[in-house]
């Protein structure tokens, strides 16, 4: 009777070890996340900067990282075939270091300023970065789509590490979910640092060179393993100089009314 009653409770103790690992494990997957997604969440933010309107930027950062969410589910569910397709890897470190090398020459900029001198010449009574204007700067649609692309190459790294920390499909899948919900959190914060330390973007352009330096160095040599702590290290040191500045709020005007 004893014997029968151990093995009727082994399903039952068997489904309590897997919902310990369940709550054991889904916090490491989206610390693992928030992690790993830092220096995402800044490229982001200096992405989606570049509509200057409020409202076009929250627009399309629920758009693109909506549509960066199906990327990531797929990426997960064809982990174990992705992960080892070479040409996507090489595909995702060239994307992160032309988005890098595009930024630092000055590319995304100069372009902005192309298409607003062209909107100002079709519309006169506009004015260069005026928020109010409805087709200000880069397109919403360019933007959205960088906004995904950029999320599906840096989660190369991040579904990486979780799938090496579990084979659990759904707790990966759930872990990724969340580690949206918090990128999206993210990005929209450092949308305001961006406003006050002016060495914050170059630095998360920067970080995002870095992955894609990691990923090109991971595809060619193999054999060399770059620790994880040393990565980190270089990308708060960037974090730090991104903080080292910060601008001086504007000055308020001043008061009208002197003496009569």
């Amino acid at each position: 009777m004893e014997v029968e009653t151990v093995e009727s409770l082994t399903p039952l103790l068997q489904q309590a070890d897997q919902w310990g690992e369940v709550l054991l494990l889904l916090p490491l997957l989206v610390g693992l996340e928030a992690v790993l997604s830092a220096d995402n969440a800044i490229a982001l933010a200096a992405i989606s900067r570049r509509l200057h309107d409020p409202a076009r930027q929250r627009q399309a950062l629920n758009l693109g990282l909506v549509l960066a969410l199906v990327f990531r589910l797929a990426l997960i569910a064809l982990a174990s075939y992705v992960l080892n397709f070479w040409p996507l890897q090489l595909l995702a470190s060239a994307y992160l270091l032309w988005l890098c090398g595009r930024h630092l020459l000055g590319q995304d900029e100069a372009k902005d300023v192309e298409v607003e001198m062209s909107l100002s010449a079709q519309a006169p009574g506009s004015q260069p970065h005026d928020p109010g204007h409805p087709h200000h700067g880069a397109s919403l649609g360019s933007i959205v789509a960088t906004l995904a692309l950029t999320d599906l190459a840096f989660s190369l790294d991040s579904v990486s590490a979780a799938v090496a920390v579990t084979d659990r499909l759904p707790l990966v899948m759930a872990g990724g979910v969340i580690g949206i919900i918090a990128l999206r959190l993210t990005a929209e914060l450092f949308l305001r640092w961006l406003e006050i330390f002016p060495h914050l973007e170059t630095a998360g352009y920067l970080a995002v060179g870095l992955v894609g330096l990691r990923l090109l160095l991971r595809l060619l040599l193999p054999a060399v393993e770059v620790p994880e702590w040393a990565l980190l290290l270089v990308v708060a040191a960037l974090f730090a100089w991104g903080f080292s500045l910060r601008m001086a709020p504007a000055p308020l005007p001043e008061q009208g009314g002197g003496d009569a």
